[in-house]
């Protein structure tokens, strides 16, 4: 079974910094990509953040680029999300899951739990 176990939430401040941490496991693990989506409440789930295990290639959108920044460990099988300058609009619940598209909106078959991140002015 494979599980993503997402770390590293919490509240901070505006400017402030953040780490989220998902790792994967389950002996039938099979991934082309990993995300980072989030949602707000009253808003729909958007994808914020995507990388490629084998090529490391990354997508961010817009309103995260030059702030937060997408990792993997291919041997720990664990991506992370570095989120620096952190602004109120960034308060959302965020997950990770692991797709096997090579769309970086394609399907994503495996989530993670969800991890607060709460951003005060």
């Amino acid at each position: 079974q494979v599980q993503l176990v997402e770390s590293g939430g919490g509240l901070v401040q505006a400017g402030g910094s953040l780490r989220l941490s998902c790792a994967a496991s389950g002996r039938t693990f099979s991934s082309y990509g990993m995300g980072w989506f989030r949602q707000a409440p009253g808003k729909e789930r958007e994808l914020v953040t995507a990388i490629r295990w084998s090529t490391g290639r990354t997508y961010y959108e817009h309103s995260v680029k030059d702030r937060f920044t997408i990792s993997r460990d291919n041997v720990k099988k664990t991506v992370y999300l570095q989120m620096n300058n952190l602004k109120p609009e960034d308060t959302a619940v965020y997950y990770c899951a692991s797709t096997r598209d090579s769309s970086w909106y394609g399907e994503y078959d495996y989530w993670g739990q969800g991890t607060q991140v709460t951003v005060s002015s």
